[in-house]
């Protein structure tokens, strides 16, 4: 599979530090960040590249040649003058450079994925186009891809437009598997691509995010990839300081998915916010005090951030899924709004008795999920390469201490009942003073 990274960047808001080499050279540790990318590429397989270069150009391909003495093949595409972020892609398919899926990636953000999870997650949906997404600390002024429960996108809203009051924290992280034929809506107009339009008086671009991908928005083709994986832009002097940071820490090389992960599994409700019995109603539910500075630690230590909880009152019919979404929205919106985020939520929506009056029949299993059995920790792991014996499961009952035994993991307990657990706090934010320093 061919692979186009978008180097051209300036880099206005980093050039303080680098005022004369182009954003693609920057160094992480001595190493420019697109070398670390092809590197990284190479290691998997993928090693027939094409950059798009524009700024300083000459730099690019004099450090990086033909790709050869990093075992790879590059092609270059020279943009002599503004085309959009896209304009390159449509003019490369209108020459027939682009053909079937190939990798979109940027030159100016540091990542560490596994890009074979990531191709094989988009063969498998059959789409046209599948966005690498994740969780972030800054959701409120991030573009969010809304999707549906198997993972079709269908809206993208940029920071600035409207957003639903409660949503969940899912960014577009700049990474595509893209079918070329997505870009042939275009192809007629490629030869004006770049000249002067005789109305405006502006070269002609393409947009990749605005004329290409939202357009597929409710399409059903166009899938998002959820990732703990580490993708981040570098383009502020604080962002390149903090990807330095991690990067020399090991952060960045640790949360590829290939290697084991490390999880601190959490129950909802007396973990996370405050115990409702039955929690039915999205304004029943409140943060406990600590719970986003905590799961912010947890963020930080590298380890990820699950939430694993029962919720029978789908099976009992007081609450849809659709509400229940709602209530996670919120619990991701607050947490969020704190500079925290959750990796996942894993919710079994069974309960065994029967008899109720409104109950969903299907719901009304003896499953394989439901806490104390393991089921949601297990798949967690299949999920995201999770090593449960280095892992934690913490809850407020007995049914979170027997779910984590049975999964094999270590097991902390919120309050001052004992049910055998590992060890016992006062609260989630305790946990994380005494076990994530």
């Amino acid at each position: 599979m061919k692979v186009v990274i978008m180097s051209g960047g300036r880099g206005t808001r980093i050039s303080e530090l680098f005022p004369n080499i182009p954003k693609p050279l920057i160094p992480i540790d001595g190493v420019p960040v697109l070398e670390r990318e092809i590197c990284s590429l190479r290691d998997q397989g993928f090693t027939e590249i094409i950059l798009t270069v524009s700024y300083k150009a000459d730099q690019i391909e004099e450090y990086f040649g033909d790709g050869s003495k990093f075992d790879v093949k590059i092609n270059y595409f020279v943009e002599d003058t503004p085309l959009g972020n896209a304009g390159a892609l449509v003019i490369m398919r209108a020459e027939g450079t682009l053909d079937g899926d190939f990798l979109l990636l940027n030159a100016d953000s540091i990542f560490d994925v596994d890009f074979n999870r990531f191709v094989a997650f988009h063969n498998g949906k059959g789409g046209l186009v599948t966005l690498f997404t994740h969780p972030n600390s800054h959701p409120y002024d991030s573009g969010l891809i809304i999707a549906d429960n198997e993972g079709k996108v269908e809206k993208w809203l940029t920071k600035e437009e409207p957003r639903p009051h409660w949503y969940k924290n899912r960014v577009n992280a700049g990474l595509h598997v893209i079918n070329a034929s997505v870009l042939d809506g275009l192809i007629n107009d490629a030869d004006k691509i770049g000249t002067i339009d005789p109305t405006t008086g502006k070269p002609i671009k393409v947009d990749l995010d605005r004329q290409i991908l939202k357009p597929l928005c409710g399409s059903g083709q166009m899938y998002c990839y959820d990732s703990p994986e580490y993708v981040k832009d570098m383009g502020t002097p604080e962002r390149f300081s903090q990807v330095c940071d991690d990067f020399k820490a090991g952060r960045v090389q640790a949360k590829n998915l290939k290697n084991e992960q490390k999880a601190i599994f959490l129950d909802r409700d007396g973990t996370i916010n405050k115990y409702v019995r039955f929690l039915r109603n999205v304004d029943e539910f409140e943060l406990l005090p600590g719970a986003a500075e905590a799961i912010k630690r947890i963020n930080n230590s590298g380890c990820l951030a699950i939430v694993v909880t029962n919720q029978p009152v789908i099976a009992r019919g007081e609450v849809t899924f659709e509400q229940l979404n709602e209530i996670h929205n919120k619990m991701e919106t607050l947490l969020g709004e704190q500079g925290a985020y959750l990796d996942a939520i894993y919710f079994c929506p069974h309960h065994p008795d029967k008899g109720f009056e409104g109950e969903v029949p299907e719901f009304k299993i003896d499953c394989d999920c439901r806490k104390p059995k393991p089921g949601m920790l297990i798949k967690a792991a299949e999920d995201f390469n999770i090593d449960l014996k280095a892992s934690w499961m913490v809850g407020d009952g007995k049914n979170d201490i027997l779910a984590g035994k049975n999964a094999d993991c270590k097991t902390v307990l919120i309050g001052e009942e004992s049910f055998g657990e590992d060890f016992r706090v006062e609260s989630l934010l305790d946990f994380t003073d005494k076990f994530l320093k």
